[in-house]
Formats: C-alpha cells, sequence, structure tokens
C-alpha cells in the first residue's frame, strides 16, 4: 500500500461523514476564533460575520446555548447532540453537533464544532439509536472516538485532542508547536503536508486521505487512518489554518480485507472438478494475502475420488498415507517443503498435524515453538531444520471437513511477514479451509461418481468387437473431461446373417451414471432389434418408441412431462455378397466414406429426428460401395468444440481420414491427435470399418418352382456345391437343413423357390420364398406325425432366423462346421 491514499469508504467510515465539514473552533468563552467555507454554505454566515462573535448567534433558540455551556462544562472531552440554528437568511436548520475538546500548546483549551444537517445520520446514529436534543446531551461513551489536530498556517500544530495521539502513534509533547514533519520525519508526512498546503492556497477540502499511523515502540500492528483536511478562515476571510480530522479504520479495513479474500475464494476455489487443483488453488490464494507458506495434505484416498475414512487419526498404531495436492510459497519453488506435489507426506506419530486428525479442531500456534525437546526436535529433524532454516514462527493447522469427514488438512505459515497469526487470522483461514473442503469434497464425490460411470460404460460398450468376413473394424473413445463427466456414447459392431454386419453408434443425451445405464439400455435393445433382422429405418422406428417408453417408466407421475430422454443413432447394414449398405440415422451426424484412393465424402442422408422425440419416420438409404472402402462413424464430440463451429470440425475430420495407405489402427489414433489439446466437453466416439466383399465363388445360388421335385434337386445341388468347397465330409447336416427349409416354402410358402449358400467363416443356408407368413417352431407330441422340421433345423444349426424382404420372407441357418482333420 501507498504511504497515503485517497480512499473512498462507506458512510460509517468517512472522516468526511463522521466530523462533517462544516467546522468551527471556539475558545473557552465560546468565542469563534476559527470558520471553514463549508459552515458558511451552511448557515450563510462568512467568516468576517461570525469569527471574533459568540457562537449563541447562531442558535435558533437561545435557551440552547445554556445546554451547550453545561455539557461543556462537565468535563467530557467529546459530547454531540440534536439543536437547531438560524441561517442568515432567517431559515431554520436542524443539525447535529460535534463536539471535541483540544489542548493547545499554551495550556487554554480549544473546541471544535462540527454541524452535520439531520439529513446526514451521523456515525453515532448508525446502529439505529435516536440522537438526543440538546438540552438532554450528556457525555456519551460510545461516542467515536476522532482524533482533531489543528495547524497554523505553517503547519505547525497548535491544538490537537488526545485521540490522535493514541491513533497515530505521537504523543501530544511531541506534536505541539511542531510541523508533522519534525515530529515524524518520514516521506509520509511530507506527503500529508503537501496536501495540507494544497488546502490552505485552495480552501477546497480534502477527503478520505488514508495514511499509515507512526506506530509506536510497543504497537503490534500498524493502524490504518483515514483524514480529512479543512480549511479554517478568520475574520477577514484568509486563512487561518488546517483543522485534520481523523478516524482509524483499522478494523473496518481488516474486516474488508477479509471480505475480499472470501470473495475471492469464491472466484478462484473450486473453478474445476478436480482434486489436485482445487487444494491448489486454495493454497495459491493464501499466498501471501495470508501466510508466506501454505500446505494442503489430503487424504491418499480423496484423488482417486474414494470415501476416505470417517475419523483420520492413528489407526492401529499407523498413521493414514497423505498426498501434498496444494503447494505455494513466497519463494521461487518452495524450499520450505519437505515433499513436493503428489509425493507421500510424513506425518509424525505425536504432532499438531495428527492432534488435529484425531480432534478435528484447528491448531493455533502464533508463537512457533521451536526450542529443544519439542515434537519438532524429537521426532521430525528434517522438519525442524527447515523451521529454522526459514525461520517460521506462527503457524495454523486447520482440519479439511466435509460431510462428517475430515478429508485432510491444510497448513499455514508465516516466515518473512513478522507479525505473527491473530485470532482474526485463524477465523479466516477456518473460512477458506471450509469453502475449500465443499469445492473438495464435490470434487471427491463427483471423481467417485465419474468413476462408476466411466466403469459402467466401458463395461457395456463391446470389448472385442469383430465385423467378420465382411469388414475389419477399429474404434476409439475417449470420455468427457471432469467438469462435464461422462457422456452416453456408445457404438456396436453386430454379426447378421448372410456375412452382413450392422454398425451402429449412438449418443444419449446428458453425462454422468444415468447418461451410462441408459446407454446401455439402448444397446441391448438395438442388439435385440438387430437379431430380428429390420431393415435400418424400422429398426430405429422400434428404438424411438422404445426410448419413449423408457422416458415414461421414469416419469414422476405428479409431472409426467418433465421426464425425457433423448438420444441420436447411425444404424447401418452392410452386405458383401452385394456390397451394398443400407444406412439410417436418427437426428445423428452422417458417415463419412473414405474410397480406396483416400477421397473422403460424406453421403447425403435424411437427418431424422432424434430417438424420443417421434415426431417424423425414418429414412434408409442403400450405398454402394466399393471393395477396401472405409465406413467412419462418429459421435459429436469429435466434430464440435468450444471454439470452432461444426463445419471446422468436419473440414478437420475430412482431412484425417484422408490417409488411404494407414492401417484402421493408425487412422484411429491420426484422427483422435487431431482434437483440440484442451479437453473434451463431450465424449468422443470414432468406429471405423474396412469392408471386404465375398468372391463369387463365395456364394452359390439356385432358383426352382414350388414343387415336390425341388426338395431332391436342392438337396444334390446343395452336396454338390458342399464338396467344391471342401466339406464334403460335413454336407449331412447342410443337406438335412436344406430339405427341411425347401420343403417348408413347398407346403406352406408361395411364388418361385430361391435358395443360396455363402460360405464366409462360416456358412449359411437361405431359403426364399414370396410369403410373409413366419414359420413357428413347435414342441411336437411323440403321436403327431409333422412339426419336426423345424426342430431338427434348430438341433443341426448354430443359429437360424426369418428375414422379411420387399418380395416374401428369406429363411436362414447357420449349420455347425468343424475343423476338417
Amino acid at each position: 500500500m501507498d504511504s497515503y491514499a485517497q480512499t473512498e469508504f462507506t458512510a460509517p467510515q468517512t472522516a468526511f461523514q463522521m466530523a462533517g465539514p462544516a467546522i468551527a473552533v471556539l475558545d473557552a468563552e465560546g468565542t469563534v476564533v476559527g470558520w471553514t467555507q463549508a459552515a458558511e454554505r451552511l448557515v450563510g454566515y462568512s467568516a468576517a460575520d461570525v469569527v471574533g462573535g459568540c457562537a449563541a448567534v447562531l442558535l435558533a433558540v437561545p435557551e440552547d446555548w445554556a445546554s451547550v455551556l453545561s455539557a461543556r462544562s462537565s468535563g467530557a472531552g467529546r459530547w454531540s447532540g440534536a439543536t437547531t440554528v438560524r441561517h442568515r437568511d432567517g431559515r431554520r436548520i436542524e443539525v447535529h453537533l460535534w463536539v471535541q475538546l483540544l489542548s493547545g500548546h499554551d495550556g487554554r483549551a480549544r473546541w471544535v464544532v462540527s454541524a452535520t444537517d439531520k439529513a446526514t445520520v451521523p456515525v453515532w446514529a448508525a446502529d439505529g439509536s435516536e440522537v438526543e436534543p440538546l438540552p438532554a446531551v450528556q457525555h456519551r461513551s460510545n461516542l467515536p472516538q476522532i482524533g482533531v489536530v489543528i495547524r497554523d498556517t505553517d503547519l505547525h500544530c497548535t491544538w490537537a485532542n488526545d485521540t490522535q495521539g493514541i491513533w497515530d502513534g505521537i504523543p501530544l509533547p511531541q506534536r505541539l508547536g511542531r510541523r508533522l514533519a519534525e515530529a515524524a520525519p518520514g516521506p509520509q508526512a511530507e506527503a500529508l503536508e503537501a496536501l495540507m498546503r494544497q488546502v490552505l492556497q485552495s480552501g477546497v477540502p480534502t477527503t478520505n486521505v488514508e495514511f499509515r499511523a507512526f506506530p509506536p515502540t510497543h504497537a503490534r500492528h500498524e493502524s490504518t487512518l483515514v483524514a480529512s483536511f479543512f480549511r479554517l478562515d478568520d475574520a477577514q476571510g484568509r486563512a487561518l489554518g488546517v483543522c485534520v480530522v481523523s478516524v482509524d479504520v483499522t478494523d473496518s479495513r481488516r474486516a474488508r480485507e477479509r471480505l475480499a479474500i472470501l470473495g475471492e475464494a469464491s472466484k478462484r476455489i473450486g473453478t474445476t472438478l478436480d482434486v489436485m487443483r482445487t487444494a491448489q488453488e486454495l493454497a495459491d490464494l493464501t499466498v501471501p494475502l495470508l501466510a508466506d507458506y501454505a500446505t494442503v495434505d489430503l487424504a491418499e484416498a480423496v484423488p482417486l475420488g474414494k470415501e476416505s475414512l470417517t475419523r483420520l487419526g492413528p489407526q492401529g498404531g499407523r498413521i493414514p498415507v497423505f498426498r501434498r495436492a496444494g503447494l505455494a510459497s513466497r519463494l521461487p519453488n518452495a524450499p520450505e517443503s519437505l515433499f513436493g506435489r503428489g509425493k507421500p507426506v510424513f506425518v509424525p506419530p505425536t504432532s499438531p498435524f495428527t492432534s488435529v486428525l484425531c480432534s478435528g479442531k484447528s491448531h493455533f500456534e502464533p508463537h512457533l515453538d521451536i526450542s529443544p525437546g519439542t515434537w519438532l526436535d524429537r521426532r521430525d529433524v528434517a522438519r525442524a531444520e527447515k523451521v529454522r532454516e526459514h525461520t517460521m514462527h506462527s503457524l495454523i493447522v486447520v482440519p479439511i471437513h466435509a460431510r462428517g469427514v475430515v478429508l485432510g488438512v491444510a497448513v499455514f505459515v508465516r516466515t518473512q511477514d513478522r507479525a505473527p497469526f491473530e485470532e482474526d487470522d485463524l477465523l479466516l483461514a477456518e473460512e477458506l479451509v471450509s469453502w475449500a473442503a465443499l469445492a473438495l469434497d464435490n470434487a471427491r464425490r463427483y471423481a467417485r461418481e465419474r468413476s462408476t460411470a466411466l466403469t459402467l460404460q466401458r463395461h457395456l460398450l463391446p470389448h472385442h468387437a469383430t465385423g467378420g468376413a465382411a469388414a475389419d473394424v477399429a474404434w476409439r473413445y475417449l470420455p468427457a473431461d471432469s467438469q462435464r463427466g461422462v457422456g452416453g456414447d456408445w457404438f456396436d459392431v453386430i454379426p447378421l446373417s448372410g456375412a452382413r454386419v450392422a454398425l451402429v453408434v449412438g449418443d444419449v443425451v446428458g453425462h454422468g451414471i444415468n447418461a451410462a445405464a441408459a446407454m446401455g439400455q439402448l444397446r441391448t435393445a438395438v442388439r435385440t432389434l438387430a437379431d430380428m433382422d429390420m431393415p435400418p429405418d424400422e429398426l430405429l422406428a422400434r428404438l424411438d418408441e422404445q426410448v419413449i417408453r423408457l422416458a415414461e417408466a421414469d416419469a414422476d407421475p405428479r409431472d409426467p412431462a418433465a421426464a425425457t430422454m433423448t438420444a441420436t443413432c447411425l444404424y447401418a447394414v452392410y452386405d458383401p455378397v452385394t456390397r451394398r449398405c443400407t444406412v439410417a440415422r436418427a437426428g445423428h451426424p452422417p458417415p463419412a466414406i473414405i474410397d480406396p484412393h483416400g477421397s473422403v465424402t460424406f453421403p447425403e442422408l435424411p437427418s431424422g429426428a432424434p430417438l424420443g422425440v417421434g415426431l417424423v419416420p425414418f429414412e434408409s438409404v442403400e450405398l454402394e460401395l466399393a471393395e477396401g472402402s472405409v465406413l467412419a462413424f462418429y459421435t459429436d464430440g469429435l466434430i464440435e468444440t468450444r471454439d470452432h463451429d461444426i463445419d471446422a470440425g468436419m473440414g478437420r475430420l475430412r482431412t484425417a481420414l484422408a490417409c488411404s495407405d494407414f492401417t484402421l489402427e493408425d487412422l484411429c489414433s491420426s484422427v483422435v491427435d487431431t482434437l483440440p489439446t484442451t479437453a473434451s466437453c463431450d465424449d468422443v466416439t470414432l468406429l471405423l470399418a474396412r469392408i471386404h466383399a465375398l468372391d463369387p465363388d463365395q456364394v452359390a445360388s439356385w432358383e426352382f418352382e414350388a414343387e415336390p421335385s425341388a426338395v431332391s434337386t436342392a438337396r444334390s445341388l446343395a452336396v454338390a456345391q458342399m464338396a467344391l468347397w471342401g466339406l464334403g465330409q460335413q454336407a449331412a447336416a447342410t443337406e438335412l437343413i436344406v430339405s427341411e427349409l425347401v420343403t417348408n416354402a413347398v407346403l406352406h410358402g408361395s411364388g418361385r423357390i430361391r435358395l443360396r449358400l455363402i460360405r464366409h467363416q462360416g456358412l449359411t443356408c437361405e431359403v426364399h420364398d414370396a410369403s410373409h407368413s413366419s414359420p413357428r417352431q413347435r414342441h411336437p407330441r411323440a403321436t403327431d406325425e409333422s412339426g419336426r422340421g423345424l426342430l431338427l433345423v434348430d438341433q443341426l444349426s448354430r443359429r437360424w432366423g426369418t428375414r422379411y424382404t420387399p418380395d416374401g420372407k428369406l429363411i436362414w441357418a447357420e449349420p455347425h462346421l468343424t475343423p476338417n482333420p
């Protein structure tokens, strides 16, 4: 702080309003000997009108003068009251009077009188009490103590009261007859005298000038004063001297400083949900505002997001493990610290730290005892050396409490600041630690919830996804930053019949455990619907209905409209036989297609509404892809950032994907590496699939009329094809499956019958007819003559099912194949 400064204060704190600018100086007989311009403005009388005359003429009620004389002669050094003065134009003005006794070097007393109109509430009435009328005025001990000094035109002190000396540290004998620069030499005194000369020359008061007291040798702290300067005029209107009125604002200033620090705490502590950063913010705030050196040590379980012990302390003779989470010092690199940030901290079994942990109460040691035989000397020699080396002389240790749990301790030390900690410092430290404890507890609980949500989500996401013969796949999943929490992204790769594969990417709106759980529900629903071999548009429609039902099931009966669940999804089915990919999306970003030459396109697809809205139908689009093309599915976290719009993200993605010679894993890493270095506010999911096409000799198909003879023909063709594929030894099961499926088509179907065998990583038998009726597996009794066909197919197949087509239905089965010997 500068040696002096013009400062703004609230009304009860300003010398200007405490004393008022309308000031007059009276001698012992009540004669006016000094007058200010502000007094002239209040009552209309100039210095020439009143100086040399009795002050009684200014009172509107002459009887009040007797009360003034009575109060003045009562021996009180200060008194106040309310009265009415007469303006020069005849109007009456109700005022508050404030009177102080002054001592002079000639032994004669003077009285300084300040008046403020009734609209200005004096400080002694700030608590709401009524100001007494003048006849009832007596000395009041609760009146504010205000320092007053009157100096002549040479700035020599002519009169002063005792209060001024108590505050600024200059005794009355040392002050009287001397200039301020003589009584207390120094730059501050010279600066204040410059202000006094300015007031003497201009006549304009200077108010609310802050300066430090000139402390006597026994003072522990400097006081902060605020002074106002008013020129006094004689009968001719010439400068008679300057009146200096001062008030001590040390307590109020320190209170404001503490409020300012607490205000800073609300801005600077808990800016993130990161435990280590929050602890460091606490340490950074307190140095140097409160301490010269500060540490924050947390139980080792806290940064991991786990519950700490309800009562930390010696457990079975062992001290809990702490880690240094916050560290700050006035000195570079904090040489006072034995332990760096993130390092384990040794806590002596007998020390203020363990006592704080056990009791849950702060340790306050204004004068740190480092004498031989103390805990430092006996138990912690290394810390004792640091204490002596850096002259640590005052200590505060505060437990970090939150929800009945002690998370750790905060330590504050003074080294360079020679003043010891006071009780107010302890209260401030506890307030700051309490604020930080809430932020730390929120971060701890959030870390635990985030860890749970991340574990849940990673458990629900596929671990060994494969695209079979249709595609090679690779993926990346990056959770959101710690501020937003884990989101509801998911992806899946689902094998379908006929060597086809379904590729899915979705995003549940929201973050945290609820979003992860909802993601798991939707992923399960998609897999169930995919097993029913629905086309993409129909699958999304069914999924939309499911999302709406889930939201309704979770709704509060009192407010059903409040329940919402929204998600986006992209669902695609790729067929390696035809190299066609059928895609539909529900409010999700479109896929990217990278052709074998590295050209990247984003196909035009109907966007669809997000799931859970239920407004518009979904549409599928069929794309024909070249062999070796790569499909890229992603969530919006990959293309949307805080600082750039989605078009910039799409352009960045296009550039990153244009690398046809990369492996899928390298391409995934390359795309993710293009993300901004700042933490993402949303999950990032990327799924890449390099598609393959089956060779023509891997597919065999035939068409028959729906006649009984078709059964034997189909069996013969299937057995012959199995022999061509080197599967002759396993043709029997396939022959039976084909026989049963073609027989059902002849008996229950319609139109021409098509048989197709697909040899991929397994074998698929497909029989298609024009009927839309679905076969149903029965459980026949021993006496039944039919109904065993599908039961036999079920026994001979890994899996089987039905898929509907625009011109009928298709029954498929995958026979069990055993490796050739």
